[in-house]
């Protein structure tokens, strides 16, 4: 992606975090069929590999893993925290008028190729981790094995894995590093105060201090 200095991440534990916090991202290749994308939640064994190893599955149905089992290479998405960032947040703004609109956002691309599995007992396994990821902070969460083991049986079979060691990785976080400290302060406060609360979200990662690149 395109990607200025000013808002690149290079350091390896801040993308895995960023990637980790990230419950939903986009899979895309390139195949026989053009471009295919998923929506998918995945699994980061940050120890797995020089730059960590993703986990997923997909629907068997879903032609895409295709693409992955014939080697095509694969982008994932992680999309973090967005925002409209509004002129009228620079105080810039009534002392030139020299501004226009922009877009806040944090976001991570992995690249590698993966491997496709079918194994019953490794699909669980993944299926297992998936589930207590996102159930365990449930009063009652919700187990595999909560299920009848023939229906579990069988919707494993309706569905393929990927484990996708990631070559390489680009971050960024456009948090208006290319303003002033008093512009930085004006969208971390205009966010602030917003309704939204994904423009909040945004604005809890401005730093307090951001020196003019």
């Amino acid at each position: 992606m395109y990607n200025p200095k000013a808002f690149a991440v290079e350091d390896l534990p801040h993308l895995q975090q960023m990637m980790g916090d990230c419950r939903l991202a986009v899979l895309v290749t390139h195949g026989e069929h053009g471009l295919q994308a998923s929506h998918l939640p995945l699994l980061l064994d940050t120890q797995q590999g020089p730059n960590g190893s993703l986990y997923g599955h997909m629907a068997r149905a879903n032609p895409q893993w295709r693409d992955l089992e014939a080697g095509a290479e694969a982008l994932v998405i992680f999309a973090g925290a967005e925002a409209y960032v509004s002129p009228g947040f620079y105080p810039s703004k009534a002392e030139h008028g020299k501004v226009v609109p922009t877009w806040n956002y944090v976001a991570v691309h992995a690249y590698g190729c993966a491997e496709v599995f079918s194994d019953a007992q490794r699909l669980r396994d993944l299926v297992g981790a998936l589930t207590d990821r996102h159930e365990s902070a449930r009063a009652q969460p919700w187990k595999i094995d909560d299920a009848p083991a023939e229906y579990i049986d069988s919707m494993l079979k309706a569905i393929v894995g990927f484990a996708l060691p990631i070559q390489r990785l680009e971050g960024k976080r456009k948090l208006s590093q290319n303003r002033s400290p008093a512009d930085v302060a004006g969208v971390r406060n205009g966010l602030a105060a917003s309704p939204d609360p994904q423009d909040r979200a945004l604005a809890h990662l401005i730093p307090e201090q951001s020196s003019k690149e």
